[in-house]
């Protein structure tokens, strides 16, 4: 029996697969067909939750995702998010009632699906009450086009309020050994109030799956090469930690990218990953290992290991992260 956790009230494998490699951000992506096969690769794999967003390609990612599984639609848990919005290189953040109504349309068009299971606000808009959101979110789900709805990267506080609105399914946030912001207060704030807690790069970006050793190597356009963990002053000394967490799984006799999935779901019952991959390989890597578990001395020697105190550079560049409304380490 394959383990499971809710969310949305269902019960779903907790790692899911995240999509947006597959058209958006870091490598080329492979081509449409060949990223079809691997959606539905990973539905025969077990993967029970997939991710996308409107962002992603600008509608290209759930396009394929509708194209490519539209027979299976009901073997699957679908997530999307709405409120990120690119234009040329303007990018900026909308939430406001009338654009969500009008922004699940286009996604329930491109996804080939006359409902979401969870529609998430990809940002906080910070010019509009977040009781005003939650309202329209709440809206969707009485009209049965969407089954529930969820914040990304979003604070306690947010999340306290929007839920006291209309309740809230989920809080998607990075959350990885070397990302440890949903700590500060999202975490037992999702405990504590029955809400999933799904953490996007649970593998660091590729680097705790030892998918990167030289940042330069990396593709042009590959979103990394702008985040100041990547760069010449703070890799070498995040290369050495990456190098320490291997020796571990080696250790433990799984992957790298394994143990780093098992200690984020150690995190809590609550918790779920979305690890993404245009890899085959990867894909069924990452979920062979669902039901393992490190030992409790494991996970702490990993606690000590990699943290934000031993990590070196944030996250985000400065431009980026002024946009999140998570709570920051001091």
């Amino acid at each position: 029996m394959p383990i499971t956790r809710k969310l949305g009230g269902k019960d779903v494998n907790p790692i899911g697969l995240g999509c947006m490699n597959v058209s958006w951000a870091y490598a080329a992506p492979p081509p449409p067909e060949e990223s079809a096969k691997l959606l539905n690769l990973a539905l025969d794999l077990g993967y029970g939750h997939l991710d996308t967003a409107r962002l992603y390609g600008g509608g290209k990612n759930e396009e394929l995702i509708g194209e490519a599984l539209k027979g299976r639609r009901s073997e699957f848990f679908l997530a999307s998010k709405m409120g990120l919005i690119a234009d040329g290189q303007r990018r900026y953040v909308d939430c406001k009632p009338e654009t969500i109504k009008a922004e699940v349309e286009k996604s329930l068009k491109a996804l080939q699906t006359d409902h979401i299971d969870l529609y998430y606000m990809h940002r906080r808009d910070f010019t509009v009450p977040i009781e005003e959101s939650a309202g329209a979110m709440g809206e969707l789900i009485r009209e049965g086009k969407i089954s529930g709805y969820g914040l990304s990267e979003m604070s306690a506080d947010t999340l306290r309020k929007a839920h006291a609105a209309c309740p809230v399914t989920a809080v998607q946030t990075e959350y990885s050994l070397w990302t440890r912001n949903p700590e500060l207060g999202v975490l037992q704030a999702c405990g504590d109030l029955g809400v999933a807690l799904v953490a996007f790069s649970p593998l660091a970006r590729g680097v705790l799956a030892n998918g990167v050793r030289e940042p330069a190597a990396l593709e042009e356009k590959d979103l990394r090469r702008t985040h100041p963990r990547f760069n010449g002053e703070n890799w070498p000394k995040n290369l050495a930690l990456v190098d320490a967490f291997n020796a571990i799984a080696e250790r433990e006799g799984v992957l790298p990218a394994q143990l780093s999935l098992a200690w984020v779901l150690s995190r809590g019952d609550h918790v779920h990953v979305i690890p993404g991959t245009t890899n085959r390989q990867h894909l069924a890597d990452n979920i062979a290992r669902a039901d393992w578990r490190p030992s409790d001395a494991t996970l702490a020697e990993l606690d000590a290991l990699i943290n934000q105190r031993t990590v070196s550079g944030p996250r985000y560049p400065a431009a980026m992260q002024a946009t999140m409304d998570t709570e920051e380490f001091a």
